[in-house]
């Protein structure tokens, strides 16, 4: 009852994040789902953790409904017809958004939303096809008020894409968050300049590997929440992570947690993924009787679980005695070779692993390299990313990123932070952007070292909606909350400036 009265005092909780905190807080104290006496020492030590799923899940984490279904056929649920012109269009997705579950509570994927709004949009003026799509764009930020909403655009260039792009220039929103698909044989180097700039103005959006999406997932993939990538009428069951770093604690060398503490941890955490997946496929109501599935939008056969990991860097610093993180995992070959024999281990039995109810995936799970949260502090640098604070130039730093970021197909990307100079030549971001998706890079972002709209870990906060939590005044994203305890814990906003004195830094 404490906690609950924690929430319903919270003077910078507003009464919607109320609403959610004390739906969690019920969700949590639940006993339906139950899990081995050892699972429950490893979460309890901190090596585990459920991200706050809940013991009692009544949908999947992560949904990516097929909207191109909804323009074709309309939903009978939400008696809604087919849209003819861009104001139907756009009133049946924000109908529909409202009804698509997540674990943030808000849908965590809006759709291709150049694709699926271009035909209504090329029949329009121009200047009213924009402000249709601006007032779109408001209507999401004031009521998807959460910075894990997320839409994609691309490969190709398109007027609608270009509007989106000056509308998010324009209006500086931290909701949605958004994903340019890129391929430079689909993307013109026009376009991707043009989202270059708009990535520095407002942290978005980010550039995700097409390529590599594509032969990992087929073309009917998508971004979703921070960087996830997952199938188009399918999902994500769950997500939780094994806190690297807190596992190495039980170790006593490399050898020793690769051979032995390790795969106790893996076991745990698939043992969880397996009761929950189960769970919520044979137990919940959610794939018997949810509109969503009863009419296509979503096909239970394209959820996967995902697998997370978090603190790679601070684990090998860990095992190899390392203290000083600057000369650790990202700037020391010692400590980066560890890195990658810790996650061929970790691939290797997760890949063995038959998974529940993961049918277009050859009944496996796939690895997920997790942001962290708000709580971390310090000791876990979210996925496999250098710590803040010991990162080199940048170069050198997408050279180590390039090593890890094939093993996530469920998502992992890093973050660069820019001195204001590079807006004066975004053809010099471009070519790095280019270079390091072609060595192997998944998921590139930026932004300006001044902007108000920031990317904390994954998502997207404003700095001056930080401010008002220190002011004890409310916030209407979500997150920001997330934001400020990343930033007071981690310091995930103070990561290194990378300052114009050619391309290399």
């Amino acid at each position: 009852m404490s906690e609950a009265l924690n929430i319903i005092k919270d003077p910078t909780l507003t009464y919607r994040q109320e609403l959610v905190g004390l739906a969690r807080l019920g969700e949590s104290t639940d006993t339906t789902l139950r899990y081995s006496d050892e699972y429950y020492a490893a979460k309890a030590k901190g090596a585990l953790c459920d991200l706050n799923e809940g013991v009692m899940p009544f949908r999947p984490r992560y949904i990516c409904p097929d909207y191109e279904l909804l323009f074709s056929k309309g939903c009978e649920f939400l008696q809604l017809d087919p849209p003819r012109d861009l104001l139907e269009a756009v009133n049946a997705l924000e109908i529909f958004y409202c009804h698509v579950p997540s674990i943030t509570t808000y849908p965590v994927y809006l759709g291709d939303l150049d694709k699926l709004l271009e035909p209504f949009v090329l029949r329009e003026n121009r200047d009213y096809a924009k402000k249709v799509l601006r007032l779109f764009l408001r209507s999401i930020d004031r009521i998807q008020t959460d910075s894990f909403v997320h839409a994609d655009i691309g490969p190709e260039d398109s007027v609608t894409g270009r509007l989106l792009l000056e509308l998010t220039e324009e209006m500086q929103l931290a909701v949605p968050n958004l994903t340019l698909r890129y391929d430079p044989d689909l993307t013109s180097d026009d376009f991707a300049l043009a989202c270059v700039r708009c990535m520095l103005k407002t942290a978005k959006p980010s550039f995700a590997n097409h390529r590599m999406f594509v032969r990992e997932w087929g073309e009917r993939y998508a971004i979703a929440s921070c960087y996830n990538g997952l199938m188009i009428g399918g999902g994500g069951y769950t997500l939780p992570r094994m806190r690297l770093y807190e596992c190495a604690l039980d170790a006593k060398d490399p050898d020793d947690f690769i051979t032995r503490v390790l795969p106790r941890y893996v076991d745990l955490q698939l043992e969880y993924m397996d009761k929950r997946v189960k769970f919520i496929v044979e137990e919940s109501s959610f794939f018997k009787t949810n509109f969503l599935v009863t009419e296509g939008f979503v096909h239970r056969e394209l959820f996967i679980g995902m697998f997370g990991v978090v603190g790679l860097a601070e684990c090998c610093n860990q095992l190899l005695g390392i203290t000083d993180k600057r000369h650790g995992f990202g700037m020391n070959e010692a400590a980066t070779k560890l890195g990658r024999r810790i996650m061929d281990a970790i691939e290797r039995q997760v890949s063995a692993h038959t998974a529940p109810y993961c049918d277009a995936f050859d009944h496996h799970y796939r690895l997920h390299a997790q942001v962290g949260i708000d709580t971390d502090g310090m000791d876990d640098s979210p996925g496999t990313r250098i710590p803040i604070g010991a990162e080199p130039t940048m170069l050198e730093q997408l050279e180590v990123n390039e090593q890890f970021h094939p093993y996530f197909p469920t998502g992992t990307g890093d973050i660069f932070k820019f001195e204001e100079t590079w807006l004066k030549t975004p053809e010099a971001v471009l070519p790095i952007i280019k270079g390091s998706l072609a060595r192997g890079l998944r998921y590139f972002s930026g932004y300006l070292e001044n902007n108000d709209v920031v990317r904390v870990t994954g998502y997207l906060v404003k700095k001056s909606e930080i401010e008002k939590l220190r002011q004890k005044k409310q916030s209407l994203n979500q997150v920001t909350l997330y934001g400020k305890g990343a930033q007071d814990g981690g310091h995930a906003l103070d990561r290194r400036v990378q300052t114009y004195a050619g391309a290399g830094q």
